[in-house]
């Protein structure tokens, strides 16, 4: 399962999970988004037990957005708590974002 976080309950979320989160900055006018989306949803099905996945509209949540220094979309970050251990810019093959996520489990 997949989250909708916003500026309102992105900290909570986010800060208070006891697994690792994984954010998707995304659009819906976002092309690279919509590629990106269908990979999202397969590794929150294969790794939904043990990490949080979540989505973040830009448009809707522009101060969580300007907090992380989101610039381009999709921008997909790993958090540990409040902390960002990793930042992907862009459209990622499924391998190398598991990769990415396994390496901080």
């Amino acid at each position: 399962m997949i989250k909708e976080v916003n500026d309102k309950n992105f900290d909570e979320e986010i800060g208070n999970s006891d697994n690792i989160v994984v954010v998707d900055f995304w659009a819906p006018w976002c092309g690279p988004c919509k590629m990106l989306s269908p990979v999202i949803e397969e590794l929150a099905k294969e790794m939904g037990k043990e990490v949080k996945f979540a989505k973040v509209n830009v448009d809707e949540s522009p101060m969580i957005s300007s907090k992380y220094r989101i610039a381009s979309i999709p921008t997909v970050m790993v958090f540990n708590k409040e902390t960002v251990k990793e930042t992907m810019v862009g459209f990622r093959p499924k391998a190398d974002i598991k990769k990415i996520i396994q390496r901080n489990l």
